[in-house]
């Protein structure tokens, strides 16, 4: 069997996505890489120049195919494990695609708000301070 190869891009200076990722437990078919939308990679620029608004949330390429927002979480969430409390609870609410779309909104509003009280730029300011 050949391995899946997953790359996500997340917003490393947002807690909540931090520890999103960190909990995650996909299958073991899945070979993952985590990438901080706030690192110098240069995948960072080539999604922005895909047109990919990193601060609209979550990105995931999936053997080359690309996801974003709720999609991504839906993504997820079908490859992600059954173990641990945290990864039942994440794929009850994101596997059905409809419940994900509903949700995900929500949860990138609430990641906003956080990097707000914490006065942590969102991340096309960061990425446009650096250069």
């Amino acid at each position: 069997m050949n391995q899946q190869i997953l790359l996500i891009v997340y917003d490393g200076a947002c807690p909540f996505c931090s520890a999103y990722v960190s909990l995650l437990r996909l299958r073991e078919s899945v070979h993952v890489e985590l990438l901080s939308a706030r690192s110098n990679d240069e995948r960072i620029d080539k999604f922005i120049a895909l047109g990919y608004r990193l601060d609209d949330g979550l990105l995931l390429q999936l053997d080359g195919v690309i996801y974003v927002g709720a999609d991504a979480m839906h993504q997820l969430a079908v490859i992600s494990n059954r173990y641990g409390t945290f990864n039942r609870i994440q794929r009850i609410v994101f596997a059905k695609r409809w419940a994900a779309r509903a949700v995900y909104p929500l949860l990138r509003f609430g990641r906003r708000l956080v990097l707000l009280v914490l006065r942590v730029p969102s991340i096309e300011n960061f990425l446009n301070e650096r250069v």
